[in-house]
């Protein structure tokens, strides 16, 4: 069978899509490994449209069961399936393998997301999302009033440092060189905050506590001193890895390895292939753009299927 179209991953991004999709009444067929994306893991989200909190595990349930309600005549579905290479066949189709099937489809919409690179030091996967977090528009406000750590000094290091700053009590940035990859004015406007500490030449080597976190150590990368210091959370911000290895050298990527896109419609390089949420180079990566993004790039989808595309 040959759908209209195939999305690749259920994160909001891909939810989104097969929801519009579905209703537009295109022939859908939605792959993924699991719901939820990374949202999954946080413990709480304050942001997502029309909730004011939901947990990860409880929106990844939520957008499951909207996506099937919408099972049927218009949507299959294929869970616990991973992609692992996509190509085009001669009459203009696309074939998309996966670790177990092939699929075939006029259209690909990629929403695949990303991964967040994770600290591999002593304690790190112990408190994993136990005071270790990743997003502090979701779990900023659970720390609100403490003293909290920053790890990672580009913009992503120094913006979440700027909103840990609107209600924690004190927040120190951790950075491995001497240098910063954030933009100037941000450092500036970051580092003026009294509440503020930032640490340069300096590497976390342990993370301390006990049901959660309550310490990180970290080691001056200039003496070998150590010191540690109180902190309840932990926010991780040193890069992504975006789940486009089955794309690689197929559609344009950056030298992130996130797939480019035109902003107007996401599509990618590749006629009848979109990408949105994550994966992709967009500037914002936020739950609400990435559900965004991708019913644009189902708006332009569709307008593509029902040209003959």
């Amino acid at each position: 069978m040959t759908y209209d179209l195939i999305i690749i991953g259920a994160g909001p991004a891909g939810c989104g899509a097969t929801i519009y999709s579905a209703r537009k009444q295109l022939k859908t067929l939605l792959i993924t490994p699991s719901f939820g994306g990374q949202s999954d893991v946080s413990s709480e989200i304050y942001n997502w449209i029309g909730t004011k909190a939901i947990s990860g595990t409880n929106l990844a349930r939520s957008m499951e069961e909207h996506v099937r309600s919408y099972v049927g005549e218009y949507l299959t579905i294929v869970t616990k399936e991973s992609a692992t290479k996509l190509s085009k066949n001669e009459d203009g189709t696309f074939s998309l393998s996966t670790d177990k099937n092939i699929y075939m489809s006029r259209s690909i919409l990629i929403t695949a997301g990303s991964g967040r690179r994770k600290l591999s030091i002593p304690g790190a996967d112990t408190f994993e999302n136990k005071g270790i977090v990743y997003c502090a528009s979701c779990d900023g406000p659970l720390f609100s009033g403490q003293d909290v750590a920053v790890i990672g000094g580009g913009n992503a290091g120094f913006e979440t440092a700027m909103q840990l700053l609107a209600y924690c009590k004190h927040v120190t940035l951790l950075n491995r060189s001497a240098s910063f990859k954030a933009d100037a004015v941000t450092i500036k406007h970051v580092a003026s905050n009294p509440h503020m500490t930032i640490l340069a030449e300096v590497e976390p080597i342990a993370i301390i506590g006990e049901k959660f976190v309550t310490g990180l150590t970290y080691k001056s990368t200039k003496t070998g001193e150590e010191t540690t210091i109180p902190v309840t959370g932990i926010f991780v911000e040193i890069g992504q890895i975006p789940n486009s290895a089955f794309v690689d050298g197929f559609v344009n990527l950056d030298k992130y390895k996130r797939i480019i896109v035109d902003h107007r419609t996401q599509r990618t390089s590749i006629n009848g292939i979109w990408a949105a949420g994550d994966i992709t180079d967009g500037l914002y990566h936020q739950n609400n753009i990435s559900v965004g993004d991708a019913i644009k790039a189902i708006e332009n989808i569709y307008l593509y299927i029902k040209a003959g595309g």
